[in-house]
């Protein structure tokens, strides 16, 4: 699995979005979903493979932090996609703006 089949899911966007802001533990963030705590384990587990998340053991806790150096790749994608689409509607502005003939 890729990083972008990963973030795909709203879940795990949600997850990223949250520990963008802080370290969590597994349970403070299944706190958030009403989804089984094994699901957001299962959750957890793609965005580790994927290396957007990383997980270090405190005493008998996982904290989960994000790993934002790998979120370049998607970053990059974005500001590409972002920069064509800006491109084509200033085009696509500039020709209704043209005057009819």
């Amino acid at each position: 699995m890729d990083k972008f089949v990963a973030i795909s899911d709203p879940t795990r966007r949600k997850i990223i979005e949250m520990l963008s802001i802080k370290e969590l533990t597994s349970g403070e963030i299944a706190d958030h979903f009403q989804c089984s705590a094994p699901a957001i384990s299962q959750h957890l587990k793609v965005l580790k493979t994927v290396d957007i998340v990383g997980m270090r053991i405190d005493a008998q806790k996982r904290v989960y932090s994000l790993r934002k150096e790998s979120l370049k790749e998607v970053e990059c994608w974005a500001s590409e996609v972002s920069r064509i689409w800006n491109k084509q509607l200033d085009s696509l502005e500039q020709a209704l703006n043209q005057p009819e003939n």
